[in-house]
């Protein structure tokens, strides 16, 4: 990969490294929100107009948005959304979704439920091999 490339592509994941700590410094938000018009600018020579979507132009507001709302990791839905996934999984009939869910929901922890009491338990009158 050429050494600009490499560049504009580093600048941008030490932009992310920044933004998703859990300390930010607000005096240099003013300053990553320039690094990033920087950053995409460069991109935007390096790489085919096909590959800035939507998502790519979201990075510009990304700083705004931790000036308003505080620290990323208080506030980004990417746990939420992963056990979403898992929740849907539970589903067999599509007529009745939320049944489903709280059904197998409940199933689950009461088997981790017992399956963690006997855990504990001393066996009275078996032998343990």
């Amino acid at each position: 990969m050429p050494n600009k490339v490499r560049h504009a592509i580093t600048c941008l994941l030490f932009f992310f490294n920044v933004i998703c700590s859990k300390v930010i410094d607000p005096l240099k938000l003013d300053e990553l929100e320039n690094e990033t018009t920087i950053i995409l600018s460069q991109l935007e020579m390096y790489f085919p107009s096909s590959f800035f979507d939507i998502m790519v132009h979201l990075i510009v507001h990304l700083v705004r948005a931790i000036k308003y709302c505080g620290p990323i990791y208080l506030w980004w839905m990417y746990l939420v959304e992963g056990y979403m996934k898992i929740l849907k999984g539970y589903t067999k009939n599509l007529h009745h979704l939320e049944a489903f869910i709280v059904e197998r929901y409940i199933a689950e922890k009461a088997i981790e439920f017992c399956s963690e009491y006997i855990e504990n338990e001393k066996s009275v009158g078996v032998l343990k091999c």
